[in-house]
């Protein structure tokens, strides 16, 4: 008499991957790890140097506790927003490359937590912003993350304006950190706003040519999809001409001095040559790669030399 084997039990892949995933986020490290990405620490760390050069710039002499308070609650807005967005946006995120590892579309962290996460931040944000600072700086604060969450993230599906709808919150930092310091929306914080709106567009014009494909594929309208990659390489050279024109405007206003002129031409000159260069005929992606490099040179650059030049 024989014994029949035992029946073998399917091996199901995708099961014992979402185990191995489960199992991943309870540990205390990776859950940390996951809501600090949640705040998308670089580009937080981008608008935190812009809100302080903000600070840094505008006439009023500033107390430390409100700097501390401005930047805490600028980090904890930018924070809550971003947040918000991924969880907005998990399944686009799930299909792209460079966002597909994010704590949501990897199904590391419930979206309930997420969720939380970002109301939460942007919540506290709010009464350190208005009572730390002033209630100027909290309002500003409050439309960039309603702009950025509402307006932005849905648009971005829907028409490939949603850049400039998101340039608006992108570029309001830098105004934070003025009215941080005076209180008040006024011409100097204004050219530091419209250097960062003008900024954004030909950075994230770059950012599109070279993942155009992606975004494609993720139903996300941009306008190398939409109206060409001849066109965007056009938009780019002429809003950096428009950001080399704006940001000179600091120095009629007496915020920065002769020596930052010199670095504004140089940076805006190796910026427009590099947009330049990608219309040339048979452009290759390696060109946006460039542009984009060269744009995160333009802004740093910038900035430094307002530091260093500044009345």
């Amino acid at each position: 008499m024989t014994v029949d084997a035992a029946p073998a039990i399917p091996y199901n892949a995708s099961v014992l991957q979402d185990q191995a995933i489960v199992l991943e986020a309870t540990h205390p490290s990776v859950a940390l790890r996951d809501l600090f990405a949640l705040a998308k620490p670089r580009i937080t760390l981008m608008v935190l140097f812009t809100t302080a050069g903000g600070l840094w710039l505008a006439p009023t002499p500033v107390a430390t506790s409100t700097t501390v308070f401005a930047l805490v609650g600028t980090m904890l807005i930018v924070s809550g927003a971003n947040a918000l967005n991924m969880v907005w946006e998990r399944d686009i995120d799930g299909l792209m490359k460079r966002t597909k590892s994010r704590p949501l579309p990897a199904r590391r962290m419930s979206p309930k937590v997420a969720l939380w996460f970002g109301i939460t931040t942007s919540v506290i944000a709010l009464p350190i912003l208005a009572f730390g600072v002033n209630a100027t700086t909290a309002l500003l604060a409050a439309l960039a993350n309603l702009l950025y969450v509402l307006a932005y993230t849905p648009l971005k599906q829907r028409s490939h304006w949603a850049l400039q709808v998101g340039a608006v919150p992108g570029a309001i930092p830098p105004l934070l950190g003025w009215t941080a310091a005076t209180g008040k929306v006024e011409p100097g914080g204004l050219v530091l706003f419209a250097v960062m709106f003008l900024w954004q567009i030909p950075h994230f014009h770059a950012i599109a040519l070279f993942r155009k494909t992606e975004y494609a594929r993720a139903g996300l309208k941009v306008m190398p999809n939409v109206l060409g990659d001849l066109a965007t390489r056009h938009s780019i050279v002429r809003h950096v001409g428009a950001l080399v024109c704006v940001s000179l405007l600091l120095v009629p206003l007496r915020i920065a001095h002769f020596g930052y002129t010199i670095a504004a031409l140089v940076l805006g000159a190796a910026f427009l040559g590099a947009g330049l260069y990608g219309i040339r005929d048979r452009a290759t992606p390696k060109s946006a790669r460039l542009t984009f490099a060269v744009s995160l040179v333009y802004l740093i650059g910038l900035f430094a030399a307002i530091g260093f030049n500044a009345r």
